[in-house]
């Protein structure tokens, strides 16, 4: 399946429109997680565990958004829009939510 950002699929025409889709994670981060990013933070260096944790979030919403596009017919999905998210209390959680527009290009 073609995800993108454009409106368009270069190349390719769009047959029909099948609607708007979306696909969230909700992640939470352990206090041995938040306690070793927060010294990473005060010596300077990035946080490899928050980095993997985003990219995990990033794929399943990604894999949700395909999905959903697939079950309504599309085999593409244009449009594409990531955000990001902290939840919970103490920002304790990360969401990342993923849409667009489920199509058939041709």
């Amino acid at each position: 399946m073609v995800v993108t950002t454009t409106p368009s699929v270069e190349g390719k025409r769009i047959t029909r429109y099948c609607g708007v889709v979306a696909g969230e994670a909700i992640l939470g981060a352990n206090l041995f997680k938040d306690l070793f990013a927060g010294i990473r933070d005060l010596v300077g260096g990035r946080s490899a565990t928050y980095e993997r944790e985003l990219q995990r979030a990033r794929d399943i919403a990604m894999q949700e958004l395909q999905q959903r596009a697939q079950e309504l017919g599309a085999n593409a999905v244009v449009g594409v829009d990531l955000d990001y998210e902290v939840l919970g209390q103490k920002n304790g959680m990360l969401m990342v939510s993923a849409s667009g527009t489920a199509v058939v290009v041709e």
